[in-house]
């Protein structure tokens, strides 16, 4: 038997996504919605979304109502995403990195751990081992238990620089043929915690570099607003902040200068 999901049932996962991770449905994501759910029906033997919305929201079942929001907050992200971006960092800031502190990296829409994976390759190339930390957020626990393992089918080394790959990936044999890990050195220097970005941050610290990229797309003017404002205070003055080629914050937030489309720094 098919089942439709009805638009009284996707006003509502669009509400609930919305108060909960800030995230904007467009009436075009309806089918998305459905496909991604569709298993989980299943699983519970249900026959419509509607049950299965009382289901999640009902309080009995928390593991299920983040399973359902990983369903619908995981994004496809890739290794080197943005090339002009790991150069900017390589190139213009990290030559500039304070000897005194350790050099912080926030990335704080990590989805499966690609780009902070790509910012540790930068940052153990240009910096000593001890003179750098890097913390790779998201709202998602499953995207963050993949991100952790820094275990990668091979079809998603392709965008890495060959003498990185070489450098800080390790083939599978075997039984793990067709896949490569992050070596242990570069996975432990990374911290992943999971962060709702439209909640109280917990103590972070202060950061040099704060990427938020491919995340805006899904937040209205007022949510991106909320959000820049509760991250600004977690960038030193002088530090930058990288938002994705396709967004801008204009409009947002005045608090920071641009320096080139998609890079910002807090004077």
């Amino acid at each position: 038997m098919d089942i439709v999901l009805k638009d009284k049932e996707f006003d509502n996962f669009q509400r609930w996504l919305y108060q909960t991770a800030g995230i904007k449905l467009s009436p075009v994501k309806k089918a998305l919605v459905a496909g991604r759910l569709f298993k989980r029906l299943k699983h519970f033997q249900l026959t419509s979304y509607g049950e299965y919305f009382s289901l999640i929201i009902g309080g009995e079942h928390p593991a299920e109502l983040q399973l359902a929001l990983d369903l619908l907050t995981t994004n496809e992200t890739y290794f080197f995403r943005e090339p002009k971006h790991f150069e900017f960092l390589s190139q213009q800031i990290l030559p500039h990195a304070s000897a005194g502190r350790p050099f912080r990296i926030w990335s704080a829409a990590s989805s499966s751990g690609e780009e902070p994976y790509s910012l540790a390759m930068v940052l153990a190339e240009h910096l000593p081992v001890n003179a750098w930390q890097l913390l790779g957020s998201d709202i998602s626990n499953q995207v963050l238990e993949q991100a952790r393992s820094g275990h990668y089918p091979l079809s998603r080394a392709t965008n890495i620089p060959k003498p990185l790959l070489q450098k800080y990936c390790l083939k599978g044999i075997g039984n793990q043929e067709g896949t490569f890990i992050i070596n242990k050195q570069l996975r432990e220097k990374i911290q992943f915690r999971q962060i709702n970005l439209i909640s109280p941050f917990p103590d972070l610290g202060l950061f040099d570099v704060i990427f938020l990229r491919n995340v805006m797309i899904y937040f209205d003017q007022e949510t991106k607003q909320k959000v820049v404002a509760n991250m600004l205070p977690l960038l030193r003055s002088g530090g930058y902040f990288i938002v994705s080629l396709s967004e801008s914050l204009n409009g947002v937030t005045e608090a920071l200068k641009l320096i080139t489309p998609s890079i910002y720094q807090k004077p």
